[in-house]
């Protein structure tokens, strides 16, 4: 494709969302369009190709219960999952109100330790 660009008298820019746009000093129809079509359709599939490579994204969700006080939901938070008191108290009171709040994110090997923690504190947590 960069070799079509360069060649081509048109001009031809990425806009922002991943679309090509063309300008021509010629003739509309004497523009390949073929060849943007396909331009496109190769850009789609490199996005597809990266999309795959990348790790899949865990989340470790807290479940409210009866039993745990705020004060040690917070205090669990910031000591487990590295909350600084702010976000550890909106998550306790999200966990409260709608029974569950997504803690933490990243890879499984990193969110396991820290599950693993928070259950030992009696604290009922999942990874999904």
């Amino acid at each position: 494709f960069e070799a079509f660009v360069t060649k081509h008298p048109c001009g031809f820019k990425e806009t922002n969302d991943g679309e090509i746009s063309y300008f021509c000093r010629r003739n509309y129809k004497t523009m390949p369009k073929r060849r943007i079509i396909l331009a496109n359709q190769e850009k789609e599939q490199s996005k597809e190709s990266v999309m795959e490579q990348k790790a899949p994204v865990y989340d470790l969700i807290l479940f409210n219960d009866d039993v745990n006080t705020f004060d040690w939901v917070i205090e669990t938070l910031i000591e487990v999952c590295d909350h600084d008191p702010l976000q550890a108290e909106q998550c306790a009171f999200i966990v409260h109100y709608k029974g569950k709040c997504a803690v933490k994110s990243g890879d499984f090997d990193f969110l396991e330790p820290l599950q693993r923690e928070l259950s030992n504190r009696n604290l009922s947590a999942d990874i999904i």
